[in-house]
């Protein structure tokens, strides 16, 4: 049997080949991507998107940044990538000025910013656009599932997994603005970034406070170390957990329902799309667009397909 392509993969694939065939002979388009936590497990389907439109469309992308929540040492970044001649970059944009300058000296010297995965939406910023989340509408979502699920009066434990992360801000605030006729008592706290940390602390705050009736997270880590808390203060205590992103760990929480369900915010296409932007960019002048990723919720019944979805790195 003839198994004949579909007409988007034909497509995509004479795409890149014209594109290709055209810019023979010249040196591939350099772009870097810039972020906080560069190693979380999170950034791998973002990786893997950057990887996939750069292969398409024949361009170099490298992908890097800081270990934990450093602007300064970000921003620097910033100002290297220029002087390496790079021809340009995605912005994990975390903070809503620490970058502003270094973003006005890229394109001052035709180097063209994009943001990934955060924006600045607090103050002006001379880039492009942004492929991101709706933070604040995500944290909406959140807190208006959670509210089927939490009685009136509630003790709710609401978690960062760092400070200083303006789309974890905004989330927390949507969350909490969905939730305002519940009379919430609010315990907002930082658990860290690292996951056992994390894990220890939330244990720590449920065997202390029985009063706590639901964990709602802002984050990969603490939405993980939240389930796995939960399920080492079980049997017997009825908790709401709900938060954000897709680790296997989650999914697999969600599907046993120690989480009752996650948002997932696509990854994959936080790093697709900027590759496409910074691409038609610089060899067309296509003005890039912002990208809302969206806010896709995740339960116990889809909770498997997206598994396999997530072990190939596309979720």
């Amino acid at each position: 049997m003839i198994r004949r392509k579909s007409p988007l993969l034909l497509m995509t694939c004479v795409l890149s080949c014209c594109i290709q065939s055209s810019l023979s002979g010249q040196e591939p388009l350099r772009f870097l991507f810039i972020s906080p936590c560069r190693d979380e497990a999170f950034f791998e389907p973002v990786k893997q998107g950057m990887h996939d439109a750069a292969a398409m469309l024949g361009v170099q992308c490298a992908f890097t940044g800081t270990e934990e929540v450093n602007v300064q040492a970000q921003a620097e970044m910033v100002r290297r990538a220029v002087a390496d001649g790079y021809d340009g970059i995605a912005l994990n944009i975390i903070d809503p000025k620490a970058f502003d300058a270094v973003v006005q000296e890229a394109m001052e010297r035709n180097v063209p910013v994009v943001a990934f995965n955060v924006d600045d939406q607090a103050t002006e910023n001379a880039r492009l656009a942004a492929v991101c989340q709706d933070f604040y509408k995500a944290g909406r979502t959140v807190g208006g599932q959670a509210g089927q699920l939490i009685e009136p009066g509630s003790t709710v434990v609401a978690t960062l997994h760092n400070e200083g992360i303006s789309a974890l801000d905004d989330r927390l605030r949507g969350i909490q603005d969905a939730l305002k006729e519940k009379n919430i008592q609010w315990k907002v706290v930082v658990t860290g970034n690292d996951p056992p940390e994390a894990l220890e602390f939330l244990t720590r705050e449920l065997e202390s406070d029985p009063s706590i009736k639901a964990i709602l997270c802002t984050g990969l880590t603490d939405t993980e170390a939240a389930g796995k808390a939960a399920e080492k203060v079980k049997p017997g205590r009825h908790l709401v957990v709900a938060g954000f992103d897709l680790s296997p760990e989650i999914l697999r929480m969600v599907d046993e329902e120690s989480i009752q369900f996650t948002i997932d915010q696509q990854p994959y296409t936080q790093g697709f799309y900027p590759v496409v932007q910074l691409t038609l960019y610089c060899r067309y002048g296509i003005q890039p667009s912002n990208i809302d990723a969206g806010a896709g919720l995740v339960t116990k019944a889809t909770a498997k397909r997206v598994m396999d979805l997530t072990g190939k790195k596309y979720r």
